[in-house]
């Protein structure tokens, strides 16, 4: 089992930067592609990014491409996201999830495991 835990959400005026951890217990990540969902009021949770297992490989949804990086630190079992240039779009609960196994990374059926998300609110 991994336990996903994010922190580093909170409310930000537009044009503002945020940047998201997600850290794991129970198993090392070093071998788990991490991907970052969000899910906004209403709305059903999409993609925005993910990371393979080394930071070789990732992929951005295009509304966040440019403006949000991710990486990870293996060493300290921990995934990133650096959110910059800040919109009110953005607000949602943004969730991390692992998996070992897979290929459609932009899919949230694709991930084992789950965060029980951080609130970002981008005030306009």
């Amino acid at each position: 089992q991994v336990q996903l835990v994010e922190s580093g959400g909170g409310l930000v005026q537009a044009g503002g930067s945020l940047r998201l951890s997600c850290t794991a217990s129970g198993r090392t990540l070093n071998t788990y592609t991490v991907g970052w969902f969000r899910q906004a009021p209403g709305k059903e949770r999409e993609f925005v990014t993910y990371i393979n297992w080394n930071g070789g490989s990732s992929e951005y949804a295009e509304s966040v491409k440019g403006r949000f990086t991710v990486s990870r630190d293996n060493a300290k079992n921990s995934v990133y996201l650096q959110m910059n240039s800040l919109k009110p779009e953005d607000t949602a609960v943004y969730y991390c999830a692992a998996a070992r196994i897979g290929s459609r990374w932009w899919m949230r059926q694709s991930y084992e495991y789950w965060g029980q998300g951080t609130q970002v609110t981008v005030s306009s």
